[in-house]
Parts: structure tokens; C-alpha cells; sequence
């Protein structure tokens, strides 16, 4: 799996898009080949769905990439914390 820091963020929009899929009678949705090479995913991952903040849509995420997001937004929190306390002892 990519790390965050190794992608590197593009111009434009087409490189966001894979395609289309069809949502089967069941329920299952095929995510395309491609989509599925670039970012890791391999039958039996554990695949995150998220509503879209603004009820547009929906959001798929690999859970172990979902973990890694959640950790370096939690360590930036307490790094920032961290220096706001040693500014405040200075003050």
C-alpha cells in the first residue's frame, strides 16, 4: 500500500476518476481493475464506506489507509498541543 507521503498531488481531475460500476442485485459493487491496482486493494480487504459529508455520495477507503489518516491527524493534534503548552509555560 502507498503511504500518504508518497502520493504526490496531481493537476486537474481525470486522474481521480476509474470509471463506472453498476450496483448489482445484491448489492455488491465491482471496484475497477485499475483503481484497485493503485491502491493496494486485494480480495479480503477490509473496505471502509463513508456517506460523503455533504450527502453526495459515497466514499470508499482501504481501512488499514483509513487508520493511517486517523494516526497522523492524532499525532499532529498532539504535537500541536504539545508546543501550545511549552509557548503558554514560556509566557
Amino acid at each position: 500500500m502507498k503511504s500518504m507521503s508518497d502520493m504526490k498531488p496531481k493537476c486537474g481531475f481525470d486522474w481521480h476518476f476509474f470509471g463506472t460500476s453498476t450496483l448489482g442485485e445484491r448489492g455488491q459493487l465491482v471496484i475497477p481493475a485499475e483503481a484497485r491496482a493503485e491502491m493496494g486493494m486485494a480480495p479480503g480487504d477490509k473496505i471502509l464506506v463513508i456517506r460523503h459529508p455533504l450527502n453526495k455520495g459515497l466514499m470508499l477507503f482501504k481501512l488499514d489507509a483509513m487508520r493511517e489518516v486517523l494516526d497522523d491527524i492524532a499525532s499532529s493534534i498532539q504535537r500541536l498541543e504539545s508546543e501550545g503548552l511549552r509557548k503558554e509555560e514560556t509566557e
